[in-house]
């Protein structure tokens, strides 16, 4: 049925016609092509109950996209503080939170912005942004299509981001100076799976709900992890292990994001796991290199990352003119995380139909699944917010995505 908006919402699950898996199978048929089944344990097991996904599978899962995928995430601080500067403004506080953390080779930091609605009550929700382009600054008025900030305080919802660069620096060359040589010498080389860029990236929005989870204003149990692009891939992994996230959305997220793996460059030039790893060779572990020429041989693919945030909400945003990205391969992804959502009852996608392409400029939304196609080409826009802050995405209950016109 439609809902305000234009949005779909469905009532009853919608059968995955694209996507064809068994579960007493090794691998599931995705778009005629053989990917790994994430409800197959490695030892063959079928996992038939949430029970033993979240007992056995999801472990394993996680243990293969840490040495094969994104490495080794940095532990947990020995120490961590937090030091908080609010300013009040008409309308909304700015919080300026200092993350002091120190690990066994040092003591760094990195600075967090909330901005909270004053609207007399708890906000419906928080976006904690992770900010690869350093383009997020400390007024609440801005509206930047990538950081509509006084949009979404307008709609009710608190927004938070960090600068990634003072996590990792996007650079071949000095991307372990601010928090990664905190847990390792400098002067040594990193372990073959130790994480690199994007790890760091999602480790730093896990220190930043550390302090989310402290403060009085926001509700902690609806809190939204979002990233564009790059940093829509450090989203997912850090929604992938960190279950405190109610909400994981990742935007045009591409290679090592939510497109499949094995499609390589999908027929359309997109970005390939050898590419991304050549252009790119501070992002991800030596360990994933071995694999740029040979991933079908990679034990798991991103429809499985997809599927380690569930029962929780996943959001899954696409361009059509996003080549690089493969937005196709990206809808197919998507499509194959939800018979693992389906094991909590929750693999109703919302989408009305299963072919490719869906209608554009529309939200669709499941009890916790959720999905948009916008036109246009590569990027983070207000049309994208629209959807966001219209979709519902802290309930399971009713309500549908906004989309845009």
């Amino acid at each position: 049925m439609c809902a305000a908006g234009g949005a779909t919402v469905r009532t009853e699950p919608l059968p995955v016609r694209t996507v064809a898996a068994t579960q007493a199978e090794k691998t599931v048929t995705i778009d005629g092509e053989s990917y790994p089944n994430p409800l197959r344990l490695n030892d063959g097991t079928a996992v038939t109950t949430a029970a033993e996904w979240e007992n056995a599978r999801r472990a394993e899962l996680l243990a293969d996209f840490r040495q094969n995928v994104y490495g080794q995430s940095l532990p947990a601080p020995t120490t961590q503080t937090f030091a908080v500067t609010p300013t009040d403004f008409p309308g909304v506080t700015r919080k300026k939170i200092t993350i002091t953390v120190t690990g066994p080779q040092g003591t760094g930091s990195f600075d967090v912005n909330l901005f909270v609605p004053r609207s007399g009550g708890t906000p419906r929700g928080t976006f904690l942004l992770i900010d690869h382009r350093g383009q997020v600054g400390d007024d609440p008025g801005q509206t930047s299509g990538y950081a509509p900030v006084s949009t979404i305080t307008k709609a009710g919802y608190a927004f938070a981001t960090f600068d990634a660069g003072e996590i990792a620096p996007d650079d071949s060359g000095s991307y372990r100076s601010k928090m990664i040589d905190l847990f390792h010498p400098s002067g040594q080389e990193l372990p073959d799976n130790a994480g690199r860029t994007i790890s760091a990236w999602a480790w730093g929005a896990s220190r930043a709900m550390d302090y989310l989870q402290t403060d009085p204003d926001i509700d902690p149990t609806k809190v939204a992890v979002v990233g564009h692009s790059r940093s829509g891939k450090a989203a997912l992994w850090a929604g992938a292990q960190d279950t405190r996230f109610a909400t994981v959305i990742t935007n045009d997220s591409g290679s090592t994001g939510t497109k499949l793996a094995r499609r390589g460059d999908g027929g359309v030039g997109a970005e390939t796991v050898a590419r991304v790893n050549a252009s790119f060779p501070h992002w991800f572990p030596q360990s994933y290199k071995a694999y740029g020429d040979r991933v079908d041989s990679l034990p798991v693919d991103q429809h499985e990352l997809l599927a380690l945030v569930a029962p929780r909400r996943i959001v899954v945003a696409s361009a059509t003119d996003d080549a690089n990205a493969d937005p196709e391969g990206e809808f197919l992804s998507y499509l194959a995380a939800a018979p693992v959502y389906e094991l909590y009852g929750l693999g109703d996608t919302g989408l009305s139909s299963a072919t490719w392409p869906p209608p554009t400029d529309q939200g669709f939304r499941g009890p916790a699944m959720s999905y948009h196609l916008r036109s246009g080409g590569h990027g983070l826009t207000a049309e994208d917010w629209d959807v966001y802050l219209n979709g519902d995405l802290f309930s399971r209950e009713g309500g549908g995505a906004g989309g845009a016109s």
